[in-house]
């Protein structure tokens, strides 16, 4: 397996401010194997961004020796799919048609999508979605992504979240089978499980839907998200049963570390984690 870093563990990434190349550069000092890029309706890298840009930044990888792994967004955060509003999921979805070209252009063939939310527990202020409702407007909102997916080659991968929704790795995978494209699959984070599962039995349910893995570590027994995601190896995750449960589904992609927000020393603790572990 390839390790990998996610944009927003650098300073003045989530906030979309931090130049991609310095992103990289940073990335490959502590020996990363890849970066995943993340795409927001502001920053340096935008719905709006050319294929022209997107090649220089390509070149800038090559340059560097770094691989695109992937390309996330939280747009679905605030635009969300599964909005009563008919104009916001109506903005999301055209987002994320120009964001699965964007990662195309980057030479990647996984986007990250958020599906909605019943609930979104960093945004006290957000709609409560009924659940059947929630489900519904995600089916019709990825519905409308498939075609878009299916013509640039690129997975539309499903990130376990705390959204309230597809809480188990059955919902998850009839969710994701029920729409009968090999471009709709999971972004399996180990982490994001653990306050309702374990890692180990959500990877052989979804086994080869795994289009993406993100490592984060999380304290089980805190429902407090402030609180409960804590530095690699801090926390109750067991990274050598994620790492064997992964191998006995075959999957050999890119593990990529999405341990935030940014902080001094962080970016080289999880480098250093995840090198004893996957690599």
């Amino acid at each position: 397996m390839k390790i990998g870093v996610s944009y927003w563990m650098f300073e003045g990434g989530l906030e979309g401010k931090k130049p991609i190349e310095e992103a990289m550069e940073e990335a490959k000092a502590c020996g990363f194997d890849a970066i995943e890029l993340a795409v927001a309706s502001e920053g340096v890298l935008t719905h709006q961004t050319t294929q022209a840009e997107c090649n220089e930044i390509v070149a800038t990888a090559a340059k560097i020796g770094i691989e695109i792994a992937s390309v996330a967004s939280g747009q679905s955060w605030s635009w969300s799919p599964t909005a009563s509003d008919a104009a916001t999921r109506k903005n999301i979805v055209d987002f994320t048609h120009k964001a699965l070209q964007i990662t195309q252009w980057l030479g990647s063939d996984a986007y990250l999508f958020v599906p909605g939310a019943v609930e979104v527990f960093f945004l006290p202020d957000a709609e409560v979605v009924p659940y059947d409702l929630c489900y519904q407007r995600a089916l019709e909102a990825i519905k409308q992504l498939i075609p878009t997916a299916e013509k640039v080659g690129v997975a539309l991968a499903i990130e376990n979240v705390w959204n309230k929704f597809l809480l188990s790795p059955l919902e998850m995978r009839a969710f994701i089978d029920g729409f009968n494209s090999s471009r709709v699959g999971a972004y399996f984070d180990v982490g994001n499980v653990l306050l309702t599962g374990y890692p180990e039995q959500w990877i052989k349910i979804l086994g080869k839907r795994i289009k993406r893995v993100h490592i984060k570590d999380c304290l089980k027994a805190q429902a407090d998200a402030a609180k409960a995601f804590v530095d690699l190896t801090e926390g109750d995750v067991d990274f050598a049963v994620v790492k064997r449960a992964l191998g006995e589904i075959g999957y050999d992609g890119y593990v990529t570390a999405e341990v935030l927000p940014y902080a001094p020393g962080r970016l080289e603790h999880t480098a250093k984690a995840m090198k004893n572990t996957f690599k």
